[in-house]
């Protein structure tokens, strides 16, 4: 991963940019774990989901945030239940244009990536579920 960061993180500029290098380093990081990518960057009228990858048969909703430190907050507490709420819209929307069962099974996972230089990234498997209806 530190070579990785030597020659991407630098280059990211701007906020977008730091985004994009977060979400290619959290897709990287999960395939090497055994992921598989289906898509990133899905949108639908709620939101986006930032990557839906495969893991054996589960289809796993990735978001991935980046901070810089943890002056503000950490990574993970910035999802708040609003973020949840289009996040689980969002992942609805796209069982229903796939024709996947409702009741596949499916979850929420969160990769944290932390630290400009000294870059830790952290995998937060079933990071919230699905409120019942």
């Amino acid at each position: 991963m530190q070579s990785w960061l030597k020659r991407n993180w630098a280059s990211a500029k701007t906020t977008r940019g730091i985004g994009e290098k977060a979400e290619r380093l959290a897709q990287e990081y999960l395939e090497q774990n055994g992921l598989k990518l289906i898509t990133k960057n899905y949108h639908s009228p709620r939101g986006e989901i930032d990557l839906i990858m495969e893991e054996g048969n589960f289809r796993v909703f990735i978001e991935v945030r980046y901070r810089k430190n943890n002056n503000y907050g950490s990574a993970a507490e910035s999802i708040t239940r609003e973020k949840q709420r289009r996040l689980l819209a969002t992942a609805n929307h796209y069982m229903q244009n796939e024709k996947l069962f409702r009741d596949s099974s499916c979850r929420f996972d969160v990769i944290t990536v932390s630290g400009q230089y000294n870059t830790q990234v952290e995998w937060i498997k079933n990071a919230f579920q699905a409120e019942a209806p």
